[in-house]
């Protein structure tokens, strides 16, 4: 049977909130970050706010400089579970298989075979925003599609207000035109490689063949060749499903405390939690890792990850930082777990930052190089040489 996924998404889901709870901000520019921190950044802004320049995830110094007549009000986290709550609760009467992006005002409804009881999808989706803007006070878009990843981006294409259908057959045909950033789950890097083989825009990736694209991506070549086509068979995870969560480990036997070898197991661990990520087409916002020592002590810690990310390069940046701070005794390591979770649809990719160009790209060519040799001569036939640096 042909899926039908709806995607809701509320435009600026926090600044629609607290402009529920003010209405005083409305049509004016709101950007929303703590303040008083050293480092703040920014959580979400209004559209006034983007039209100026600002995006999430930019310092709040900077973003104040590009709309200095924005209204700056520090996060609410708890009214905004309140607020996906109210969502969840008018999307369940139509759909036991409904997903949450989180408190972001995103969700996915998957309404195959239910056009019996409620009629068509976009019925549906029509219907559901009316009852959110009489209930809730939000207008939020829509879209329908065969799955996930072409729903999410068709949002993308309407917002801030909008619908958007699209029928079974033509995914590929809505994202030829589109850019490649647009895409999720194509990480900063692989956009960055493809920029080197002047291939921007999703019709241009298309005419490439799987075999050509493993030549440059190895093992992640068939994710950027489903998705390029529209092809996405993840489904919408059931209401009240345990998250799911990526966990690897490596065993030392008697232990070791060398550098070079728990640095080398990390590694490994790392680039296991990328693949299976990608797998799953999801992207993890949160690394934890165990450390059992061979005396039975055992120690953890967790980070978040912003943006989430799949990316096994930037994976294991985030990973060494936190083994650094877990790996503190200097009894013998017997054994080490990993873990991704906090799984999330992967984010769309709106803008190349400003990073080392010649650095990032380096590293996706060396990755892109081991995957192709791996893919050839099977996973153990090449390895990360490190020194002991850790």
């Amino acid at each position: 049977m042909e899926r039908t996924i709806i995607h809701l998404n509320v435009a600026d889901f926090a600044v629609a909130v607290e402009r529920e709870v003010d209405c005083r901000l409305k049509n004016r520019p709101v950007i929303i970050a703590p303040e008083g921190a050293v480092r703040s950044r920014v959580y979400d802004m209004s559209q006034e706010a983007y039209v100026a320049g600002v995006r999430k995830g930019m310092s709040l110094r900077r973003a104040t400089r590009l709309c200095g007549s924005a209204e700056i009000l520090s996060p609410h986290c708890d009214r905004y579970e309140r607020a996906m709550k109210s969502l969840l609760k008018r999307a369940l009467p139509y759909s036991p298989l409904i997903e949450m992006d989180d408190c972001r005002g995103h969700l996915f409804i998957d309404a195959t075979g239910t056009h019996q009881l409620f009629g068509p999808a976009m019925d549906v989706a029509r219907r559901l925003r009316r009852e959110i803007k009489r209930d809730l006070g939000f207008d939020p878009i829509w879209s329908v599609a065969s799955n996930k990843l072409v729903a999410k981006v068709a949002t993308r294409l309407v917002k801030p207000v909008g619908e958007y259908l699209v029928a079974a057959g033509e995914e590929e045909a809505v994202l030829a035109p589109l850019p490649v950033c647009l895409i999720p789950g194509i990480e900063h890097g692989d956009l960055l490689r493809l920029q080197e083989f002047n291939l921007t825009r999703v019709f241009e990736v298309v005419t490439l063949s799987l075999e050509q694209l493993q030549m440059i991506f190895g093992t992640c070549a068939r994710f950027i060749y489903e998705s390029v086509r529209g092809i996405d068979s993840s489904p919408v995870e059931p209401v009240g499903r345990k998250p799911p969560v990526v966990s690897v480990d490596f065993e030392f036997g008697d232990g070791t405390n060398q550098p070079s070898n728990l640095e080398s197991a990390l590694y490994s661990l790392v680039e296991q939690v990328g693949s299976q990520l990608r797998k799953r087409r999801s992207a993890a916002r949160r690394l934890r890792i165990l450390i059992d020592y061979s005396d039975g002590m055992r120690c953890g810690r967790q980070t978040m990850i912003r943006p989430a990310t799949a990316d096994d390069p930037t994976l294991f940046e985030w990973a060494r930082s936190l083994f650094l701070r877990t790996w503190t005794r200097r009894v013998r390591v017997r054994h080490i777990r990993l873990i991704g979770d906090q799984l999330v649809f992967p984010p769309t990719q709106l803008e190349l930052f400003a990073v080392d160009r010649k650095k990032t790209q380096k590293q996706v060519q060396l990755a892109a190089a081991m995957d192709c040799i791996r893919v050839r001569f099977g996973p153990q036939a090449i390895g990360v040489g490190r020194p002991p640096a850790i």
